[in-house]
C-alpha cells in the first residue's frame, strides 16, 4: 500500500506519520529527512542537491525523483510506503505514477489533511525551539516540563521567525499556490479530505476508516 499524505504547515501531517506508518508496517519518508541524509552520506545526488542548496536554488525535480528510487528501492518498502513531501509537483506526480505501475503497486491512496488557517497560523505560532538542541515543543500540545526551557538541556526556547503570524500567512499561500495543481491530478483518484482541526486521535480514527478497507483488501490477496 502506497500513502501519499498531504497537508498545509501546521496541519499535524509530522503527527500522523509515524502512527500511520506503525499501523500498517511501512516506513514513512520524508523528502526532506531523505535530502539530508543524501547530502550527509555525500553521496553523488548529495553533493548534487548541497550545491544546489547553497546557490539559494530549489533541487530539481529530477534529482529528488532519483533520490526518491534509491529511498524506495530499499527492501522495507517492498510492501508500500508512506511519502510525506512529495510529490510536490505534477512532474513528480507522473514520475510516481508511473514508478508504483512499473513496480506492480496500486495507485496510491491520498490522503490530504486540511484545517482553517486560523487554526494553522495558532498552532504554528505555539511551537518554540531550543537553539541548543533543536528539540521542537508546542505550548499548546506538547509544552515543556518546565514552562519555556528545554526538557532536555534546559536552554531556554525560542520562536522562529517563520513561526511569526505574517510569516505563517506567507507560508500557507506558498503552499496553496504550490500543491494545487498536485491535489488536482489525484482529485479523481483514491483521494480522501480528512479534517486535521482536532485532537490527533480523532484524526488517526477517520484516517485509519478510509486505510481499513484496503489494509484487508492487500491482506486477501496476499493469502489468495
Amino acid at each position: 500500500m502506497v500513502i501519499l499524505l498531504f497537508g498545509p504547515p501546521g496541519c499535524g501531517k509530522g503527527t500522523q506519520s509515524p502512527h500511520i506508518a506503525n499501523l500498517l508496517n511501512i516506513p514513512a519518508i520524508s523528502t526532506g529527512e531523505m535530502l539530508r541524509a543524501e547530502v550527509e552520506a555525500g553521496s553523488p545526488l548529495g553533493k548534487a542537491a548541497a550545491g544546489i542548496l547553497a546557490s539559494g536554488q530549489l533541487v530539481s525535480d529530477d534529482i529528488v525523483s532519483q533520490m526518491l528510487v534509491r529511498r524506495l528501492s530499499e527492501p522495507d518498502c517492498g510492501d508500500g510506503f508512506l511519502l510525506d513531501g512529495y510529490p510536490r509537483t505534477v512532474p513528480q506526480a507522473e514520475f510516481l505514477d508511473a514508478y508504483l505501475r512499473k513496480h506492480g503497486f496500486a495507485p496510491a491512496t491520498v490522503l490530504f489533511l486540511t484545517a482553517p488557517d486560523y487554526v494553522l497560523i495558532e498552532r504554528i505560532g505555539s511551537r518554540r525551539q531550543c537553539p541548543r538542541c533543536g528539540a521542537i515543543y508546542n505550548i499548546l500540545f506538547k509544552p515543556p516540563a518546565r514552562p519555556g526551557h528545554c526538557d532536555r538541556d534546559g536552554t531556554a526556547l525560542v520562536k522562529r521567525k517563520d513561526d511569526a503570524a505574517e510569516a505563517v500567512k506567507q507560508r500557507l499561500r506558498a503552499y496553496q499556490t504550490q500543491t494545487q495543481l498536485v491535489l488536482e491530478h489525484y482529485r479523481n483518484g483514491d483521494f480522501h479530505t480528512v479534517r486535521a482541526d482536532r485532537p490527533p486521535a480523532e484524526v488517526l480514527r477517520d484516517i485509519m476508516v478510509v486505510l481499513e478497507p484496503r489494509m484487508a483488501a492487500v491482506a486477501r490477496r496476499r493469502t489468495g
